[in-house]
């Protein structure tokens, strides 16, 4: 087993960058080995996000929509950020709502995520939605979200699929399938 060592100080923080969604913070770092460092880090919003595995009838509902970083139609989950005064499921079932025109009655937490751990501090709630209804909500797209289904069985087929390359989508499908594989 590995030493573990105690977390390392930190000496000073300063915002060195700032857009609409992020801010880039400077932090100034001593280790317990009187090593410095200077590392850089992306800051969100401090409420967090979510991610929903949506499954009906034996088939994952998945979001076709435009990636701007990748500059191509993507096919994932739905997603999105906590806004103020909702709690996570709460998030999960509105941005089903918003993104692909359903909600759940039944979610289930798989995991917390993080996406880069040394660059960006957001946290990312992973559901498994099922028993899911009808109920549509306007979201903040610019485009209508194309609806993809795809069965649950075929779900290596889904990996293997070009458009679906989204890291925290790939990490959610695991999980569900392992959810459900220990559900029977």
């Amino acid at each position: 087993m590995t030493q573990r060592h105690p977390k390392p100080e930190i000496l000073a923080t300063k915002l060195v960058a700032q857009s609409r969604l992020f801010k880039v913070e400077q932090v100034d770092l001593k280790f317990s080995n009187g090593e410095l460092r200077q590392y850089e880090r992306m800051k969100g919003n401090n409420s967090g996000a979510v991610m929903v595995v949506p499954v009906r009838n034996g088939q994952l509902l998945l979001a076709r929509e435009y990636a701007a970083g990748t500059e191509n139609y993507e096919i994932g989950f739905p997603k999105g950020l906590i806004d103020p005064g909702e709690d996570a499921a709460e998030a999960a079932n509105r941005e089903l709502q918003e993104e692909i025109g359903f909600a759940s009655r039944k979610l289930t937490h798989l995991k917390q995520l993080s996406l880069a751990p040394s660059y960006f501090a957001s946290k990312m709630q992973i559901f498994l939605a099922e028993d899911l209804y009808a109920s549509e909500l306007e979201g903040d797209e610019p485009e209508p979200i194309e609806v993809v289904e795809w069965p649950l069985a075929d779900w290596q087929a889904l990996i293997a699929s070009p458009d679906f390359s989204e890291s925290r989508s790939v990490s959610a499908l695991f999980l569900a399938q392992q959810f459900l594989a220990q559900q029977g």
